[in-house]
């Protein structure tokens, strides 16, 4: 009779094999760019995208309260682009119809929201980079430059002030890891797969407002 507890090598799925928080933000991703790259490519599923932004959240809610701000506006954009996708099938739909009816830059607009939701995916992207650039670099130091690249721009000198001031209370790259259950080795390794893949995602998405004369400085 075959041992009950054999299951191809009768080992039990080691942390490295069990999905995380960040391995199943990096599939979504990598699923994304490999659509985007494809040869029949013609533009994203809104509902699709929406759902791979969502899994995103939970990153916010880890950074503490530096990052309220950005959890907050993140999370109820990425709500709205999914309701959105009930009614426009495409990224590029939301954003002809926006044009059409001059509601591009109109707050609650799916333009609007799409374009936040983009910053968003954009300042995680930074701070990874920042996060494995270094051992040396604290998550302090990984955020604050982040931040200052991606979001720092577009923000009023008080946003700006509140968010440094927040930086006080970020975890330690060690607690980070532990809340996000990876280890040393798996976390950089995760944190790769979604840089490698966010970055033609963002790309398009920049690529089809500049496609419709909409500039990229908002």
């Amino acid at each position: 009779m075959d041992d009950p507890n054999d299951r191809g090598g009768g080992t039990t799925p080691s942390k490295e094999n069990t999905s995380t928080p960040l391995s199943l933000i990096a599939e979504a991703f990598e699923e994304l760019a490999r659509t985007i790259k494809s040869k029949d490519f013609q533009d994203l599923r809104l509902g699709t995208f929406s759902e791979a932004c969502s899994l995103v959240s939970v990153l916010f809610g880890c950074l503490g309260i530096a990052f309220k701000f950005a959890e907050m506006e993140y999370v109820a954009k990425v709500q709205d682009l999914v309701q959105a996708s009930k009614t426009f099938g495409t990224l590029r739909n939301i954003i002809d119809y926006d044009v059409e009816n001059d509601t591009v830059r109109k707050p609650g607009s799916s333009t609007r929201n799409l374009r936040r939701v983009r910053q968003g995916l954009d300042l995680i992207r930074a701070l990874f980079e920042q996060f494995i650039s270094s051992d040396e670099c604290s998550l302090r130091e990984a955020a604050s430059s982040a931040y200052a690249e991606v979001c720092a721009p577009f923000h009023t000198w008080a946003i700006r002030t509140a968010v440094f001031a927040g930086m006080c209370a970020l975890p330690s790259k060690q607690q980070l890891i532990l809340k996000l259950n990876e280890t040393d080795q798996s976390v950089e390794r995760e944190m790769r797969r979604y840089i490698d893949a966010s970055i033609p995602v963002i790309e398009y998405i920049d690529k089809l407002y500049i496609s419709k004369n909409i500039t990229l400085d908002w």
